[in-house]
């Protein structure tokens, strides 16, 4: 979970990640910044996101994407 803080971060660093519930809902984070980022993830945590993958659901907090990521990661 620390690396993607770190790389959430890295994004934009003004944004409350650990707590923040709403990132697609609220537009604090748009559909360039999801596009931005899937490399970042896929990279830094050996996942491939398919296009499917790309839902709010997945994308709404910090922790929905660690679920995600870890999901993918088959742990």
């Amino acid at each position: 979970m620390k690396t993607l803080l770190n790389i959430l971060n890295d994004i934009d660093d003004s944004i409350d990640w650990e707590h923040e519930s709403a990132l697609i809902d609220d537009r604090l984070l748009d559909s360039f910044g999801v596009i931005s980022l899937i490399p970042e993830l896929e990279d830094a945590f050996g996942i491939e996101i398919e296009a499917f993958e790309m839902t709010p659901g997945n994308f709404n907090s910090a922790d929905s994407m660690w679920k995600m990521i870890t999901r993918l990661q088959g742990k």
